[in-house]
């Protein structure tokens, strides 16, 4: 059924401000450098005791700084660590799922972001036979499974031959669904295939991931990250594109289909409904990108607009699409499914969108088809300062409450904590300088996740590609 504008804007008038500001749930309201501020202590209240863990403490070794009592270890680094196979772990580590494996282990699933050809790389993820997309592709994931006290590690390729493997999403059937941010086709820089496709890889079966193949049904374009509604069966997906900007997907299964284990495989190149959002504020009024909305709190009506040709034969997709039909935004991001919706962030917005900003977080509920602004960083004007967030990319909620914020910007590097109330926290800052002292320069964090007992906290550094385990006195942090 369509959300018409006109049903949106009556239920607003009706519901008034307390639908227009405020939605019914959340876990960011603000954050630094946000517009709107942190809810203020009432009169006579006790005050709040600070979040977080307190103060990062520089890292003698130079890799991460972490609060008191917390420490790291080092689960894999590119050219470093090995497979089971005797080769290098690859680089460029991204988009990560935890699962419980057997014994008590964490299995994990990395993706790698790498684009184009092999020769352009010095550890592309290796050609295992029988896993192999495009021989001529250099990205793809490993599986990592971490004994239960960290004690052993073991590493092997879950799927080769993919194509700047950024993000993705676990599924509530215990797979992972890896993302392929490209559009390039057979015959453009070197692929034998096309790309810009969605692939299935099962942390715990082998067996499962032999001879590779793109979940087409989805859409061929620069996916960045996934989720699915469990109740209702869709996917969404994020496209972190410009010229024009990205779009948010729906995918609608087909009537009859159930989800479970390699199912995805089995569908039709057509196979249910892809659509695009497009979205209207409370008056009914057209939103043509997200940058518009520049207080927290602002809420918009969506509805879905089908996709005309969702593999893309001679028009990428977003270009499908006239001005006034779909509602856009620059580099839509991680997204994370919880609290009945999903978590969605764009990044940052340039001189190519209406405004500019350093991140936001929306929150999608599917039940009232309405996406609220959770969090809008303003830009931040000295990012080689320590304690000023930008560029959120991948994120998790925490079981310890609040999301967990993986930063993609500028200068300094850090994962951090956010609450609903509008408070923030460091969890770690990337001490790694891969400049030079004159100009120093600190890779993104990416992948973070919670092993499934929420004692461990595992997140990469991109650039050269490292792994990361932190543990530490984790306890609840206001909601």
């Amino acid at each position: 059924m369509t959300l018409s504008r006109r049903d949106f804007a009556k239920r607003s008038a009706v519901a008034g401000a307390g639908v227009a500001l405020t939605g019914s749930v959340g876990v960011l309201a603000s954050a630094p450098g946000a517009l709107a501020g942190a809810v203020p202590e009432q009169s006579g209240a006790r005050p709040r005791p600070r979040p977080g863990y307190g103060p990062l403490v520089p890292d003698p070794k130079g890799l991460l700084a972490l609060p008191a009592g917390f420490s790291y270890r080092v689960v894999t680094r590119a050219g470093v660590t090995k497979l089971e196979s005797g080769e290098h772990t690859p680089s460029n580590h991204d988009g990560t799922a935890a699962f419980a494996g057997p014994r008590g282990a964490t299995v994990l699933v990395n993706n790698h972001e790498l684009k184009g050809p092999r020769a352009g790389w010095k550890h592309p993820v290796p050609l295992t036979e029988g896993l192999v997309y495009d021989p001529a592709a250099s990205g793809g994931c490993t599986v990592v499974e971490v004994s239960h006290d960290g004690s052993h590690v073991a590493e092997r390729v879950g799927i080769a031959g993919t194509s700047t493997n950024c993000a993705g999403g676990a599924t509530p059937w215990g797979t992972w669904l890896t993302c392929e941010e490209t559009e390039d086709k057979a015959g453009r820089n070197g692929m034998t295939k096309d790309h810009g496709y969605v692939f299935e890889v099962d942390p715990l079966d082998r067996r499962a991931n032999r001879a590779p193949k793109p979940v087409k049904a989805l859409g061929r374009y620069a996916h960045e990250a996934v989720v699915t509604d469990p109740s209702r069966g869709h996917l969404y997906l994020t496209e972190d594109a410009s010229g024009p900007n990205g779009l948010l997907y729906r995918w609608t299964p087909p009537k009859g289909f159930r989800h479970g284990r390699g199912r995805l495989r089995t569908l039709a190149d057509d196979a249910g409904a892809l659509q695009a959002f497009k979205c209207f504020d409370s008056g009914g009024r057209f939103v043509d990108d997200l940058a518009r909305a520049t207080r927290t709190g602002t809420v918009y009506g969506v509805d879905w607009v089908g996709v005309p040709d969702r593999d893309a034969g001679s028009v990428p997709v977003r270009k499908q699409f006239k001005d006034g039909e779909v509602t856009r935004a620059r580099k839509l991001e991680g997204m994370w499914w919880a609290d009945g919706g999903a978590y969605i962030v764009a990044s940052f917005a340039r001189e190519e969108s209406p405004a500019q900003h350093d991140g936001q977080v929306w929150f999608y509920n599917p039940g009232r088809r309405t996406l609220t602004l959770k969090v809008r960083l303003g830009v931040n004007k000295d990012p080689g300062r320590d304690g000023a967030f930008d560029g959120p990319d991948n994120i998790t909620v925490s079981p310890h409450g609040g999301l967990v914020v993986a930063e993609d910007g500028e200068g300094i590097q850090h994962l951090f904590g956010a609450l609903d109330d509008g408070r923030t926290y460091p969890i770690a800052r990337n001490e790694l300088n891969i400049g030079t002292a004159q100009k120093p320069e600190y890779s993104e964090f990416t992948g973070v996740t919670f092993s499934p007992d929420g004692k461990t906290l595992f997140a990469n550094i991109q650039d050269p590609g490292i792994m990361l385990a932190i543990t530490g006195p984790w306890r609840r942090q206001g909601r």
